[in-house]
């Protein structure tokens, strides 16, 4: 199973930006204003989702999570720590 992080930005830049401090390396978006990420591990996913969590004040961006296949969530100040307490309980390995 894989699980996916999908970004959007209305903002040019933006997603890269926010990447490059979340990797710490120079990440090639060329301005889109949408990233995507297949994690074979969806614990994997619980990073970002905090960085993205911890800095969405400064950042123009939404980010939608995906465990089941067409099943998509959104990312937000109210849902994040449930997300990441469902993905431990549901992938405890």
């Amino acid at each position: 199973m894989k699980t996916m992080v999908s970004l959007y930005s209305n903002k040019r830049g933006e997603i890269s930006r926010f990447l490059n401090n979340f990797f710490d390396k120079n990440i090639e978006n060329d301005n889109k204003l949408k990233w995507e990420k297949l994690y074979l591990n969806p614990i994997e996913i619980a990073d970002i989702i905090g960085v993205f969590i911890e800095n969405n004040d400064n950042y123009q961006i939404n980010m939608w999570v995906s465990l089941d296949e067409n099943t998509f969530i959104n990312v937000t100040n109210e849902n994040a720590d449930d997300i990441i307490r469902y993905l431990y309980e549901r992938f405890p390995y």
